[in-house]
């Protein structure tokens, strides 16, 4: 009797390791749904932890369309880490500690499947080599701006310049405006932190890489793309994805109390004030932001976080599970500015917020993600930094796209109130304000040709998608 099998090919599927935190997280989250939605592609996330997920992260993952399913990695034990770790060590050794757990969930996944391609979050070059063993082509993720991808490419031959470890000295990334060393982010203070040390064995590998998946587009960094796209012997090829913003038109959050109060105030009257999932401040900055936006006179929705004394990045991995924020406003604040001003305590739908015709105006850390949204809905910016690249991304806000301004600290390394009420007062009325606006609609209309049909964006994901799905394998089966 002849053996009754038939050939069929194994279902396509993207695998896609995101890195600890929101702020990488979500714009993952926005390319899946694009490939998902525009090219019925199958997308699989496992999500390596150090910790139980946040409640942000469960509410995103469990709203995804069937064709994305996702695992949580089993946590894995940081204990002997350093309690003033930063955030690039924390990152890199959860991912580290998760390989065997991923590796053990993309076998289970290649039973059913045929991965085609092993997404990786920048912070998670060790996975490469788990990706060939798999035969699965792995890509990098760079939710971050090609400015920082130049950087990152350089990074290895920066760190043998003795002009780069002069300090008095700007750096001149290839590509890109020059910025001062203090600018590109406190892990790469001491090279013999292992902060520094672990963005350098990223940089390293980063040659490994099938391609870079950059969430930005030619307009918003049109010298440094060029360089990027230009071939390079052994370089990988660039693919400009962004801007990955959220793509629903419909509100999800229908009876937000506070876009209903935005509704109430005048057309581009209002500057919001958000430090994305992961900033904090101190109590002596909450204070002198409360009375600086007091003595704007501008009208303000402000999101609100308990301060931490000890670093910028306080709710990064975690939710502000503290006292009360309002518990650390100035006495009598809120009853002075209510009408005027609206306080939200943690959170927001910032993109909402932002497509909302009220907002005039942004007064953000400058996280990739928040400067893109602000692009998209032609929202001009107070460039206010906190931590990691962000000060590079402000330079870029302020010098290189010219649609912000930067705050001032003062000498306590405080932006003191009269600073806040100056830079406000400037996005929402000066004449500055005016050239801010006018450059960012320009940006505004580049960006929407960009994720148009035909676009940068929508060009760049078909071709990934394409590449992806045609990488199938065919199985005998009973």
């Amino acid at each position: 009797m002849e053996d009754q099998q038939q050939s069929r090919e194994l279902e396509a599927v993207v695998a896609m390791v995101p890195s600890p935190g929101m702020g990488h997280f979500i714009p993952m989250i926005h390319f899946a749904k694009r490939l998902c939605r525009h090219h019925n592609l199958r997308i699989a996330f496992f999500m390596p932890t150090n910790a139980p997920p946040s409640e942000a992260q469960t509410t995103i993952l469990t709203a995804l369309p069937p064709l994305i399913s996702h695992t949580f990695l089993p946590p894995v034990k940081l204990t002997d880490i350093p309690p003033n770790a930063k955030m690039e060590t924390i990152i890199s050794v959860t991912v580290l500690r998760s390989l065997p757990s991923l590796r053990h969930a993309l076998l289970s996944l290649s039973a059913t499947h045929r991965v085609t391609a092993l997404l990786l979050d920048f912070f998670g070059t060790d996975a490469l080599d788990l990706a060939r063993e798999l035969n699965a082509p792995p890509y990098l993720f760079f939710p971050s701006t090609a400015m920082v991808l130049s950087f990152a490419l350089n990074f290895p031959r920066l760190d043998q310049d003795l002009h780069f470890r002069d300090f008095s000295k700007p750096v001149h990334i290839p590509g890109s405006t020059p910025v001062q060393r203090k600018d590109l982010g406190d892990a790469f203070e001491d090279r013999d932190d292992d902060a520094y040390k672990w963005l350098l064995h990223h940089s390293k590998r980063y040659w490994l890489a099938e391609g870079f998946v950059e969430n930005s587009f030619r307009d918003l960094e049109p010298d440094t793309i060029d360089l990027l796209l230009r071939e390079e012997p052994g370089r990988p090829p660039v693919y400009l994805v962004g801007p990955l913003v959220e793509e629903d038109e419909v509100n999800m959050v229908e009876g937000c109390w506070c876009l209903k109060w935005l509704d109430a105030q005048p057309h581009g009257s209002v500057i919001l004030v958000c430090f994305g999932s992961g900033g904090t401040l101190s109590r002596d900055q909450t204070e002198e932001l409360a009375l600086g936006l007091e003595m704007s006179e501008e009208r303000f929705v402000w999101v609100v976080k308990s301060p931490n004394e000890e670093v910028a990045n306080a709710s990064y991995f975690s939710e502000d599970n503290g006292a009360h924020p309002f518990d650390f406003l100035p006495q009598g604040f809120v009853e002075r500015t209510k009408g005027r001003g609206l306080v939200v305590a943690s959170w927001v739908p910032q993109a909402q917020v932002l497509r909302h015709p009220s907002i005039g105006g942004f007064v953000s850390h400058c996280g990739w993600n928040s400067i893109l949204e602000s692009v998209v809905n032609g929202v001009p910016l107070v460039a206010w930094p906190l931590y990691a690249e962000q000060k590079m991304n402000a330079v870029l806000v302020s010098e290189g796209m010219r649609v912000g301004v930067g705050v001032v600290s003062g000498e306590n390394g405080v932006v003191e109130r009269g600073e806040i009420a100056r830079v406000v007062k400037m996005v929402m009325e000066g004449e500055e304000g005016k050239k801010l606006l006018h450059r960012i609609k320009e940006l505004k209309e580049a960006a929407a040709t960009a994720l148009s049909d035909g676009g940068s964006s929508s060009t760049q994901i078909s071709e990934l998608a394409l590449k992806w799905k045609a990488q199938t394998k065919s199985v005998k089966v009973k």
